[in-house]
């Protein structure tokens, strides 16, 4: 399972890409989602490179951006008492395991499947090139979880 964020803005866009990051439902920037990795998906994150940062997300850091930024429907917070009483899960910690196995996806349960987080903690490294190159674009590997927690 992949957790990908939105690092740069609209202003400038090629059209398709335009269309690419609506399609992954990433219309503004620290706006994070989950996809799973599939030939699809890797083909639209190669293609929207420029403006979105990815990798595999641990089910730690997946339970602290649920517990901190998941939304239901409606706006309140996804808690251990709606996820039992609404779905088959019974705690937070049950759901993001689920997620990262690929036995469910958050629209099916009523959750919201953006997450709209805040900017990094100390910022970040440079939104014009590449995380090879010193930047914070592109493909992190483990490396997106410390982001992710800069950004709950």
């Amino acid at each position: 399972m992949f957790l990908v964020i939105r690092v740069r803005g609209t202003t400038g866009v090629i059209k398709n890409i335009a269309d690419t990051l609506d399609m992954l439902r990433l219309n503004r920037i620290n706006h994070a989602v989950l996809i799973e990795e599939n030939p699809s998906y890797k083909g639209m994150l190669q293609k929207a490179k420029d403006y979105i940062t990815w990798g595999e997300i641990d089910s730690e850091v997946l339970v602290e951006i649920i517990t901190k930024r998941g939304r239901i429907i409606g706006g309140d917070k996804v808690t251990d008492e709606f996820l039992s009483e609404n779905t088959d899960y019974n705690s937070i910690e049950e759901l993001a395991n689920a997620l990262i196995n690929s036995e469910v996806k958050l629209a099916d349960l009523g959750i919201k499947p953006v997450f709209r987080l805040h900017p990094p903690r100390k910022g970040y490294e440079n939104i014009r090139s590449s995380v090879n190159e010193g930047g914070s674009l592109g493909y992190r590997g483990e490396d997106i979880n410390a982001l992710a927690k800069r950004m709950a």
